[in-house]
């Protein structure tokens, strides 16, 4: 039997089919337990370090070198954790911690969340308590990237 006659035959090219079938199927699978992995550490580290993405650690981000400055701690420019005191448009009033009042202002590209669910800005009251992650203006306020209730 000749080399040439066995690769022109169509038992050849249906095994050669299966076999390339079955590699990328097996490619394929495997991306998909690669990225399901990646995305389950992600969400593992997530919720092991929920307290110190939200509220920081006990001791602030810079620990000890904080010892020097006393009570005079710097204030929370990129978010803050709190009750809601006021709403004027899009300015929430937040009274955070020590009773430091911060100016919030919500945007319409802010994500709200109650949970899992997403909300719409009207749905904040006075008296809400929630976490505000942004990024501080040229005006002192913070400009809420995320809102998310409790």
């Amino acid at each position: 039997m000749d080399i040439n006659n066995f690769l022109k035959q169509k038992g050849f090219k249906i095994i050669a089919l299966a076999v390339g079938a079955v590699i990328l199927l097996l490619l394929v699978f495997s991306t998909g337990v690669k990225v399901g992995t990646l995305k389950a550490h992600y969400s593992y580290k997530w919720a092991e370090n929920y307290h110190r993405n939200f509220a920081g650690p006990r001791e602030g981000f810079f620990g000890d070198l904080k010892r020097g400055f006393g009570d005079k701690d710097f204030i929370d420019a990129h978010g803050i954790f709190g009750t809601i005191i006021k709403i004027d448009g899009n300015i929430i009033l937040i009274k955070g911690k020590d009773n430091v009042e911060s100016a919030v202002l919500v945007s319409d590209t802010t994500v709200i969340r109650r949970g899992r669910k997403t909300i719409k800005p009207a749905d904040l009251k006075t008296d809400d308590r929630i976490v505000i992650i942004g990024s501080p203006n040229d005006q002192g306020q913070i400009e809420a990237k995320l809102i998310r209730l409790f």
